[in-house]
């Protein structure tokens, strides 16, 4: 990303004004999500000081000079492209470093907890003494001791502020408001209110929108794994000492499955754009991962041109991408059709929901053995069920059903259907 700074003059110093780059063409204004510097911090050429988020990805602000700086926005502020969020004296000096004045900084502090242990020694004993002594001690007065007992509430579950540690009228009060809950009491109710990423919200919306704006319709299959099992068992170490150390995961069996089944069902890589049909002679596979920040959804291009390496290894770099944080706008831009995989934490079955403006979503679950009927005998197998979401307006029921049955079809014989019956050619081995 490109900066626009301005450099001014003010009082005999170099004044650098970091102002916000812009994510990308669509988007008007980000929010502060965290600074990782404090005011007054000196920071150098690059150093990441704040994280970023836009409607569509969290990104790093890197300093662009050296020097002090002086935050002029809060975590949690929404400020508009172009803004300037903090200042960089460029001429200030570096700090020493702080070796030196640590032995000096730590001296009092080592001395300070015995001073403090002397002071507080006194203190202990005038303070548990009256609890000791006092007859008062946990003893309701009057008025207290009815309104315990009209809510069934014993003395010894209350403390009292009185004096030597009488049971007060508000102390029961207090009590019985805490009791009325319905709650037990002496546990934790404590709540906490956490602002919602802009990232967050902004899926928040669309999730809502893809629900209310489209004719949503999910129809589920099931799948045998045995023969892809078979295949990534004979292949995998192969796979993995030959490409440096990329796995042959499910991942790249789904894509190819997808599109080519795409490819048979064109209308599931369409989409609406007002009274149109827009429809794509390529297949720009968006594979949801889980990042810190929460979902993503990074795109595979041309998917349909990738091998079975080319696809594991452009997963692999965009997953880590989004791990790291640094998944960008562009790497999420785009996609004709969207797979998901709950499988990865424990979902059996779910209705995923579609990725607008795409027309359709495959949803992978877990792998589990179930008894099934094989030439009329019953084996055990590793089974997974899939859920292909799709809107009804642009899709029909026989496209949809088609769709997902070719994928079935595919994965249930990946040697013929997506190797060309040679597995260590398709694998490059």
């Amino acid at each position: 990303m490109k900066h626009e700074t301005i450099k001014t003059l003010n009082k005999n110093k170099m004044i650098l004004e970091m102002k916000v780059p812009s994510p990308g063409e669509s988007i008007k204004e980000v929010e502060i999500a965290t600074w990782l510097v404090k005011d007054g911090d000196y920071v150098e050429k690059d150093q990441a000081i704040a994280e970023v988020d836009s409607d569509k990805a969290t990104l790093e602000l890197p300093a662009e000079m050296s020097g002090v700086i002086t935050l002029k926005a809060e975590e949690g502020d929404t400020v508009a492209v172009g803004a300037v969020v903090c200042l960089i004296d460029t001429d200030a000096a570096k700090p020493a470093g702080s070796g030196s004045a640590a032995p000096a900084a730590e001296a009092p502090k080592a001395e300070a907890p015995k001073a403090e242990v002397k002071a507080e020694a006194p203190k202990a004993e005038p303070v548990q003494a009256p609890a000791a002594t006092s007859y008062a001690a946990g003893t309701p007065s009057p008025a207290a001791r009815k309104i315990l007992d009209e809510k069934n509430i014993a003395p010894a579950s209350v403390t009292g502020t009185g004096k030597g540690g009488r049971i007060t009228k508000d102390d029961a009060v207090n009590a019985t408001a805490v009791a009325s809950m319905g709650t037990p009491t002496g546990g934790n109710r404590g709540t906490e209110r956490t602002k919602l990423s802009m990232l967050r919200r902004k899926v928040a919306e669309r999730l809502v929108s893809a629900k209310n704006e489209t004719a949503m319709l999910t129809t589920f299959n099931e799948v045998n794994m045995t023969p892809i099992n078979n295949i990534r068992n004979e292949y995998k170490d192969a796979f993995k000492a030959k490409h440096g150390g990329l796995g042959l995961g499910f991942m790249s069996f789904f894509t190819k499955a997808v599109t080519r089944a795409l490819q048979l069902y064109p209308d599931v890589n369409s989409m609406i754009d007002g009274d149109y049909k827009v429809g794509y002679d390529f297949c720009d596979i968006s594979i949801a991962v889980s990042g810190p920040k929460g979902l993503m959804v990074p795109v595979v291009r041309n998917a349909e041109n990738l091998t079975f390496r080319g696809i594991e290894a452009e997963i692999k770099r965009l997953a880590l991408r989004a791990r790291d944080g640094q998944i960008t706008v562009d790497d999420m831009t785009g996609g004709t059709f969207t797979i998901t995989n709950g499988g990865v934490f424990g979902s059996m079955l779910s209705t995923p929901i579609i990725n607008p403006p795409q027309s359709g979503i495959l949803g992978m679950h877990n792998i589990i053995e179930r008894p099934i009927a094989v030439n009329g005998k019953v084996e055990i197998h590793p089974m997974m069920y899939v859920a292909l979401s799709y809107d009804h307006r642009i899709i029909d029921g026989r496209e949809s059903v088609g769709f997902l049955v070719a994928v079935k079809e595919a994965l249930e014989n990946p040697l013929e259907l997506l190797m060309n019956g040679d597995a260590k050619r398709a694998l490059e081995l």
